[in-house]
C-alpha cells in the first residue's frame, strides 16, 4: 500500500462524511436546474436520494407495467462517456443481413468494447463509420430526442456525444423489444458479462452492478480526471485523452465536471431498465463518485431488483488489497478504489495487520469482490465491526 492516511484521520473524515449524508436532498442542488432544461415535466422521485453536490439525470422504466418508476431530470443532456458505445455497436450491426453474422475481426473488437469498455475499439468504429454521422443515423433510427453528436471542435471525441437518461431507456427498449434477436442476444449477452476491471483498468462495477444482485446487464461510463479509480494501475478515464481532461466550458453540455454513469437492465427477464447519469464537483475522487452513484442507485425504486445482503461501510487509504483469505500471504485478488464504500458480508479473525499506531486482527469479507480486506482499512472506531456477523456464525 502507498499514500495511506492514518486511521485516526480516516475516521475523522468518515465522521464528517456521515454528517454530509444528513443533508442529502431529493433532487440535485441548484446546478441541476441548468441540466433540467430538456426534462420539463419530469416527476421528481420521493424515493431517490441524490448526494449533495451531485447533478443527476435518472430514469427507471418497468417493462412489465410499461411505466416509469423514477424520473429525475430524465431529459437533461450529459456527455455520454462510454455509454455511447451502445450506439456504435448498434450502428455497426444495423442491416447486416438475415443472420447478422459478425466477422471475427469485428467480434474481437465489439466483445471487449461492450464487456470491458475498450476504447481502442470504439475509436475504430467512430473513425471507420463516419464519426458524428453514426450519431445522426442512430438518432433517426431510434427516435432519440436528446442525443446529439460531439460539439464543434471535439468531433474526434466520441465520449462527448450528449445523451439523456430517457434516451438511454429508449436505446435499451429498442434492444430488448425491437432489435433482431441476433443483435439483442449479441449486445445484451456481452453486457451481462461485464468485467469488474475495464480495459483501461478502471473498476466499473459501480451503480447498478454494486446495488443489485444478478441478473443484471450493464454499460457504464466515466469521463474526467480520475487518477485513483483503477483496479491497480492508474490510468486516464475511458474515452478521454489528457487534452480532453482539461475541458473547455464552452459547449452547452458540461465537459468539465467528472462524469460517472451506470446504465442497463435489472431483474429476471430484464424487467427494469435503469439509467443513472451523474456529474460530480471538480476534484472529486473516484472513490467518492463511485460511492455517491452507488448510494443514489440503491435508493431507487427498481421493480424486480434483488438487493444484496450485508452492511455498506466506508474505507480509507489508497489501493487497499482484497485478499483470497484473511492474511497477506498470497498476492491480492485486486485493489479497491481509494476511499470507496464496500458491502461487508461478515468478518473473521485472521492475520494481525499493523498501521502504526493501530493493529487489527479482524478481516471483513466482501461478497461482491470474493475476498477479504483488513478491518484496519474500514472507517470504524472498533476493530470488530459492530452489527456485522462473524463468518460461518448462525
Amino acid at each position: 500500500m502507498r499514500g495511506t492516511t492514518p486511521p485516526g484521520v480516516g475516521r475523522l473524515l468518515a465522521a464528517a462524511s456521515a454528517v454530509l449524508l444528513l443533508v442529502w436532498c431529493a433532487v440535485a442542488p441548484a446546478a441541476a436546474g441548468e441540466e433540467r432544461r430538456a426534462g420539463a415535466g419530469d416527476t421528481v422521485s420521493s424515493a431517490a436520494q441524490v448526494p449533495a453536490g451531485v447533478t443527476a439525470g435518472v430514469a427507471v422504466f418497468d417493462r412489465q407495467t410499461g411505466t416509469y418508476t423514477e424520473q429525475i431530470a430524465s431529459g437533461a443532456q450529459f456527455r455520454s462517456a462510454s455509454v455511447v458505445k451502445l450506439l456504435l455497436a448498434l450502428d455497426f450491426l444495423w442491416n447486416r443481413g438475415p443472420d447478422y453474422t459478425v466477422p471475427e475481426a469485428d467480434r474481437a473488437r465489439l466483445e471487449p468494447m461492450l464487456r470491458s469498455s475498450d476504447d481502442a475499439a470504439a475509436t475504430h468504429y467512430w473513425r471507420t463509420y463516419g464519426r458524428s454521422a453514426i450519431i445522426d443515423r442512430m438518432v433517426a433510427r431510434l427516435g432519440l430526442g436528446d442525443t446529439v453528436p460531439p460539439p464543434a471542435g471535439y468531433e474526434e471525441f466520441w465520449g462527448y456525444t450528449a445523451l439523456s437518461a430517457r434516451d438511454t431507456v429508449t436505446i435499451y427498449r429498442y434492444l430488448l423489444d425491437r432489435a433482431p434477436a441476433p443483435v439483442r442476444d449479441f449486445v445484451m449477452g456481452r453486457l451481462r458479462q461485464s468485467t469488474r476491471c475495464a480495459s483501461d483498468r478502471f473498476d466499473q462495477h459501480f451503480g447498478i452492478a454494486g446495488a443489485f444482485e444478478r441478473p443484471w446487464a450493464v454499460k457504464q461510463g466515466w469521463s474526467g480526471d480520475f487518477p485513483d479509480g483503477t483496479c491497480g494501475t492508474p490510468s486516464l478515464a475511458a474515452g478521454v485523452t489528457a487534452d480532453e481532461n482539461a475541458g473547455s466550458g464552452a459547449a452547452a453540455v458540461d465537459l468539465d465536471r467528472p462524469a460517472l454513469h451506470s446504465t442497463g437492465t435489472v431483474g429476471a427477464g430484464d424487467r427494469s431498465i435503469v439509467a443513472v447519469l451523474t456529474l460530480h464537483p471538480l476534484g472529486t475522487s473516484y472513490g467518492k463518485a463511485y460511492t455517491d452513484i452507488g448510494r443514489l442507485t440503491r435508493s431507487l425504486n427498481v421493480p424486480g431488483a434483488v438487493r444484496p445482503s450485508g452492511t455498506w461501510l466506508g474505507t480509507w487509504s489508497e489501493f487497499v488489497n482484497v485478499r483470497e483469505d484473511p492474511s497477506t500471504g498470497r498476492p491480492p485478488l485486486r485493489q479497491l478504489p481509494a476511499g470507496v464504500e464496500v458491502l461487508v458480508g461478515c468478518q473473521v479473525r485472521g492475520q494481525v495487520v499493523t498501521v502504526p499506531p493501530y493493529s487489527n486482527e479482524w478481516w471483513a469479507y466482501l461478497p461482491q469482490h470474493g475476498g477479504y480486506i483488513s478491518n484496519i482499512y474500514i472507517s470504524s472506531p472498533d476493530n470488530r465491526l459492530p452489527g456485522v456477523p462473524e463468518c460461518g456464525a448462525r
